[in-house]
């Protein structure tokens, strides 16, 4: 195997373990109790550092577009292009999980909401990554 098809299966093999853990996981995120509006249940955090993760994956992608346009740097911006998609996967999953586990609307300590934040913030991290690969593509 090449080392440019194992790459992307190096960088896709952790997202291969959240797919087990999902029954796992909304047994976690189920709650039966109360909450208060502001109690640091599971599903918020999870949410949380969805989202955390998306943003970050968020800057690498900007962070490798302005470079593959030459605006800071030199070279192709790949690295920083498949960091960001690795990292907004990542997101997208977690919130995903995060939505699915949910049994209550907003408001109900299920993290929801940053469940769907989080998705979207891991498509945007997802398009900048894929976006500068296919430019250092047709650049490269």
């Amino acid at each position: 195997m090449s080392v440019r098809h194992l790459l992307p299966v190096a960088a896709l093999a952790p997202l291969g373990a959240l797919v087990p853990a999902a029954p796992a996981a909304a047994r976690v995120l189920a709650r039966t109790a109360d909450v208060d509006a502001y109690a640091l249940t599971a599903g918020r955090v999870w949410s949380v550092v969805a989202v955390l993760l998306g943003l970050v994956g968020v800057v690498l992608g900007g962070l490798a577009l302005a470079r593959s346009t030459g605006r800071i740097g030199t070279g192709s911006g790949r690295g920083g292009a498949v960091a960001a998609l690795v990292a907004g996967a990542a997101c997208a999953v977690i919130g995903g999980l995060v939505v699915a586990a949910a049994e209550g609307g907003p408001g109900t300590g299920y993290g929801i909401v940053g469940g769907f934040i989080a998705l979207a913030v891991g498509l945007i991290a997802m398009l900048l990554g894929g976006l500068t690969l296919a430019r250092a593509r047709r650049t490269g």
